[in-house]
């Protein structure tokens, strides 16, 4: 088990887009393996790849109570998302003690290579799809705040910055 170090904000990998995975390595299982262990220990229900410095596209998502059902996700794209949009209460290990209510679609189609190297396409609905956006999110260099206002967006980092020293 290898939990890694999460990166904090304004770290300058936080903002930068990842690469695409050309195939599920042995390597690519041993980063997922990790971020599954990083993720159990924030406790989270989700991570991407650029939070433990990694800077390629790779996602793991698990909203279950029991902490047994991991999606790995390497390349995740959004194809298709719900007109109905969802309110959840976000934050990031990357800027801790602040949160925000962000407004996301409630469902989203997914499509990406699962651990076996199967391009698959896959529907989450609710906390799994609010997380999956989080984490496609991440994977582009942007982070929850980032889709404030500009006035709300501020006052969060000011705050974290006082929380955070």
């Amino acid at each position: 088990m290898t939990v890694r170090k999460i990166l904090t904000w304004p770290d300058k990998r936080l903002r930068t887009a990842t690469q695409d995975i050309a195939e599920v390595t042995d390597e690519v299982r041993a980063i997922w393996r990790d971020m599954v262990d990083t993720m159990d220990a924030m406790p989270g229900v989700g991570l991407g790849a650029p939070q433990i410095g990694v800077l390629q596209r790779l996602a793991v998502v698990d909203t279950s109570e029991a902490r047994n059902k991991r999606i790995l996700l390497a390349n995740p794209e959004v194809i298709d998302a719900s007109a109905i949009m969802n309110v959840h209460e976000e934050a990031s290990p990357c800027l801790s003690g602040v949160s925000a209510k962000i407004s996301r679609p409630r469902g989203v189609r997914v499509r990406y290579m699962d651990e076996t190297g199967a391009v698959v396409e896959k529907d989450f609905v609710g906390l799994d799809a609010t997380s999956v956006q989080h984490q496609i999110d991440h994977l582009a260099g942007k982070m929850y705040f980032d889709r404030l206002s500009k006035v709300k967006r501020d006052m969060l980092l000011r705050r974290a910055r006082k929380m955070n020293g």
